[in-house]
């Protein structure tokens, strides 16, 4: 008599139950349990997350002081200027004398300025470039694609610039902490003496056409090279209607540095990433500045970062201690961390200190907290806070 669907089943499982034997079943019952507990547990929590910055400056590079920053801890710097023309220091053999000295104190040479500094200080240096002057401007870029190649052939990384027509602008400093003296700045109080700088009046598109004139020529050698070249935003921003003394700081804003980044979306084309000079480019910094780290951070365009903090905002505000501003530093290096920033994070400016007119003491104790914040949050596990 035929059986049933039911009955073969049953049938089967007794046979299988006969020729596997009761310990081979159980163990393949226990392998089953096992797949199933794994399939419905939570993931496991995410390993250790290194911090992957580095405490660095932009100090001289005399023996002296490299060996002062070698005792306090700092690893990496910023060299000060070569010289102001392509000379002998700008060489190949000139470049590599200074890289083999400065790693002869366990220090690395992460990063050299280029000779372009702010068009109105009484020495600017390649002034044309920013004049917008040809054919003057075409041979300093000539002279600065030099450097470039020399640079890389000299093992130096990377090269630090600004295209800065007023340079840093600031009144009169304001009481600190314990009677520092804080930089400041506040827009209704800043004279506006004489009305223009040796450029004139230079609208938004006019300063526009210099910066990419100068992208165009440079970014294609440093892709060559293998060169990141990193720009420092206009400090401080300025209104956007009105400017100051007729200059319309184009990377005087979030949105303009998100413009600069996009002329060329080269891996070599990125920013000095001023943390400070951003914050002042916001209306509440506290709040804000760590979604414009990721913004920029999230896109490997933050090449180097002076890491300092300000009181106030947009307009208004000052330059303080590390510790003693509007931005929480650990939380902005936990960001920093979460988009995989490598670089340094170095003080910049520092206020000055009763006794300490170089800043000496100032920048010792900048530093040492920098350290104390990446050995913080180095290895803490799990993704960092969001702001």
């Amino acid at each position: 008599m035929p059986r049933t669907e039911g009955e073969r089943s049953g049938l089967d499982r007794r046979a299988f139950a006969r020729l596997a034997g009761g310990g081979v079943l159980a163990a393949c019952a226990a392998e089953l349990r096992a797949e199933s507990t794994a399939a419905t547990a939570p993931p496991a929590p995410p390993g250790p997350q290194r911090a992957l910055m580095k405490v660095g400056t932009q100090h001289d590079s005399s023996d002296e002081t490299l060996a002062v920053l070698a005792a306090l801890g700092v690893t990496h710097i910023c060299s000060r200027l070569p010289s102001t023309r392509l000379d002998e220091p700008w060489s190949v053999e000139g470049l590599t004398r200074l890289r083999d000295r400065v790693e002869s104190f366990g220090i690395r040479l992460d990063m050299v300025p280029l000779p372009l500094s702010s068009l109105d200080t009484a020495h600017a240096e390649m002034p044309n470039i920013m004049l917008g002057q040809s054919p003057e401007r075409d041979r300093e870029i000539d002279d600065i694609c030099r450097m470039i190649r020399n640079a890389s052939r000299a093992g130096i990384p990377a090269l630090k610039y600004n295209m800065s027509i007023l340079g840093v602008v600031r009144t009169e400093p304001t009481a600190g902490r314990g009677g520092a003296r804080y930089s400041t700045f506040r827009y209704e109080k800043a004279r506006q003496e004489p009305p223009f700088t040796k450029a004139g009046p230079v609208p938004a598109d006019a300063y526009w056409e210099r910066i990419t004139y100068f992208l165009d020529r440079v970014i294609p050698v440093a892709e060559e090279s293998k060169v990141r070249l990193a720009c420092h935003p206009h400090d401080p921003g300025m209104p956007h209607d009105r400017g100051y003394r007729g200059v319309h700081t184009v990377l005087g804003s979030v949105e303009g540095l998100k413009r600069f980044i996009d002329i060329h979306p080269s891996p070599y084309h990125g920013l000095n990433f001023c943390q400070g000079t951003v914050a002042e480019m916001l209306d509440d910094p506290g709040r804000e500045i760590f979604e414009v780290i990721r913004y920029f951070g999230l896109r490997k365009k933050i090449f180097n970062v002076h890491f300092r903090n300000i009181q106030g905002r947009f307009l208004d505000f000052r330059e303080t201690f590390i510790d003693d501003g509007d931005v929480d530093m650990l939380e902005a290096v936990r960001v920093y961390r979460e988009v995989g920033y490598d670089g340094m994070l170095m003080p910049d400016h520092v206020p000055r200190i009763a006794g300490d007119a170089e800043g000496a003491q100032a920048f010792a104790y900048t530093f040492g907290y920098i350290k104390a914040l990446i050995r913080a949050i180095d290895g803490q596990k799990g993704p960092p806070t969001r702001a």
